[in-house]
């Protein structure tokens, strides 16, 4: 099938236009701010295009990236972003400060995507959602953690309290895939089922005990995550204790970013003192040496990826 390639100033607007028309929406990238979208109907098929724009992902990997605050953009299905990683880590990674503001059904659908690792945490409210061969739907409250391998189908049924997550993926820029067979919940329940050579992974804090990080004086909240991806990837939230120690550490993952959830902490990398505070951010690349400390007791979500994802 041919695709003809229209130029769109307002993608939402355009692909309103055609779907009104009886085309249907089959691929969307990337979510936090669409500049791509397919659509098909019988045997035809556009491709709607927004004017090339700087790339993010051409920055570079060498230096830590610390976002604090940032501008809010519309994203995919009426969802508000905010850029964790503007550089990318030359395209491995997006991390995003996603937020729904108003509470009720959320406009999303069926959908999946191309990408090597995607978490989410909840960071404030609650989200229903539901994944392929994974049950009824559930929400997720603050503190819970998911882990969505690559292609599960899943998607967004209400928001509640303000909702805020966070969630990292990678590559950074991946086509998310509208799917028009599958209805979820499906008929099965098969929690061991692997996508992608991944697991599903569901964590709840409240079910989750605190336990003695490797950090003298941290303590350390564990995800499955670790376990679900064969060890690629580890997501866990670390908690200072009164008069701890700081963490030292010589990065040698492909990426390490960290998210503070409470009170302040001050990291030190390459002779630079960056002061973190709620929802402050992050990302260190691999081979360089960082330290952190929190005078506060804070709690800071980490994610590490192990290998690149491009």
């Amino acid at each position: 099938m041919a695709i003809e390639v229209v130029p769109s100033t307002d993608l939402d607007t355009d692909i309103a236009a055609y779907q009104a028309d009886g085309f249907r929406l089959d691929i969307i990238f990337p979510a936090d701010s669409p500049r791509v979208a397919e659509l098909s109907h019988g045997d035809e098929a556009v491709r709607l295009e927004l004017p090339d724009s700087a790339d993010p992902a051409s920055g570079g990997r060498h230096s830590v990236v610390v976002t604090r605050g940032g501008i809010w953009g519309e994203g995919r299905a009426g969802m508000y972003y905010r850029d964790l990683i503007p550089d990318r880590q030359g395209g491995q990674y997006i991390a995003s400060h996603i937020r729904i503001a108003e509470p009720g059904p959320v406009p999303d659908y069926v959908h999946h995507h191309d990408i090597a690792f995607q978490m989410i945490f909840c960071r404030r409210g609650r989200v229903e959602v539901v994944y392929e061969d994974q049950g009824p739907s559930f929400w997720m409250e603050p503190g819970d953690c998911v882990l969505q391998p690559p292609h599960i189908r899943h998607r967004v049924l209400n928001s509640d309290d303000g909702l805020e997550v966070v969630e990292i993926a990678g590559p950074a820029e991946h086509p998310t895939f509208v799917e028009h067979e599958i209805e979820l919940p499906t008929d099965f329940y098969r929690p061991d089922r692997v996508f992608g050579g991944q697991r599903f992974s569901f964590d709840r804090a409240n079910e989750t005990s605190w336990q003695q990080s490797e950090f003298d004086g941290w303590s350390q909240r564990v995800t499955g995550i670790l376990d679900a991806t064969g060890g690629t990837a580890n997501v866990r939230v670390l908690r200072c204790g009164k008069g701890a120690p700081d963490i030292a550490v010589t990065q040698e993952n492909a990426l390490c970013l960290l998210f503070v959830l409470e009170g302040e902490a001050v990291l030190r990398v390459s002779g630079d003192e960056h002061h973190l505070t709620l929802d402050d951010a992050a990302a260190i690349p691999r081979g360089l040496a960082w330290s952190l400390a929190s005078p506060t007791g804070a709690e800071l979500l980490q994610v590490t990826v192990r290998e690149d994802t491009t």
